[in-house]
């Protein structure tokens, strides 16, 4: 059944009692723009005040993005006057931070483009699982002067180490599944008829376990292994301050007029069309 009615861009949906899905829905190219960080803030505050949920799948709708960059197109502005959230981040960041540290599993089910805002949220979640034919993730943010700003600096070092850490993200190369695999960016890469049902048996056989293990697990697991909030506090100011610098304008201005932003080569392919731009 719908637990919540349907939202412009997300749908959230319970399976059971303990067994929810968050499915991302804004296509054509399921790009996050304001009004998708604010749906996403109603919905976090509605999974943490459950206290039954134990378990929040995250998959998309749109055919090719599991989750994409931000918007370009839209008011900025719009975007940073949003009010920050309870761990005092700004709006994106606390999203994040919540999701990290909320008393249920939250598992990304990798299907399509995970560009940039996608990469983070599979950061993110407790576990990640990728299809292998059609998964790619990317923090792509450097390839156009910007610096990312959901906290990848801080969580991917943890994950896979300082060297592929930085290859992922001043590369801004396209990252499969297979390879996300074995840099530790994702737990697996799995044939993509098997994904779904792979992780719908996971998260079943979690819901049918105690929330009171599964948080205080999670809660030990996470005092053992997250960066502090002022690290990804840093991040994000400083992605602020790199969206207004004439170099990243210029550069997302080229990448543009090149068909970014739209269905097409340059959205299917962005890891290829960044390494052309400074040539």
């Amino acid at each position: 059944m719908d637990a919540k009615t349907q939202t412009a861009q997300i749908r959230l949906t319970s399976l059971s009692a303990a067994y929810w899905r968050v499915t991302f829905d804004n296509p054509p190219i399921n790009v996050l723009g304001p009004p998708f960080v604010k749906e996403f803030m109603e919905i976090m505050a509605i999974l943490e005040a459950n206290e039954q949920v134990k378990v929040v799948v995250f998959d998309s709708a749109v055919d090719g993005f599991f989750l994409n960059h931000s918007d370009f197109l839209a008011n900025f502005e719009d975007l940073t006057s949003l009010p920050q959230g309870p761990t005092g981040l700004e709006a994106w960041p606390d999203i994040l931070v919540r999701l990290t540290r909320a008393p249920f599993i939250s598992i990304a089910l990798i299907r399509g483009r995970a560009t940039g805002n996608g990469s983070e949220i599979a950061l993110a979640c407790d576990m990640s699982f990728a299809s292998r034919e059609k998964a790619v993730l990317s923090q792509w943010e450097v390839g156009v002067g910007l610096v990312a700003g959901g906290g990848p600096m801080a969580r991917l070092p943890r994950v896979m180490g300082r060297s592929r850490a930085l290859e992922v993200l001043v590369s801004a190369e396209d990252i499969t599944g297979d390879l996300a695999e074995a840099y530790g960016y994702v737990n697996r890469a799995l044939p993509d008829a098997e994904l779904d049902g792979f992780v719908d048996r996971l998260a079943t056989r979690i819901a049918s376990f105690d929330k009171w293990a599964i948080a205080n697990t999670k809660r030990l697991v996470n005092a053992a292994s997250l960066p502090p909030d002022v690290e990804i506090a840093a991040g994000w100011d400083t992605c602020m301050v790199s969206i207004a610098r004439p170099a990243a304008q210029g550069r997302i201005k080229a990448l543009l007029e090149q068909g970014f932003h739209k269905p097409g080569d340059a959205e299917d392919r962005l890891g290829v069309y960044l390494g052309q731009l400074g040539r």
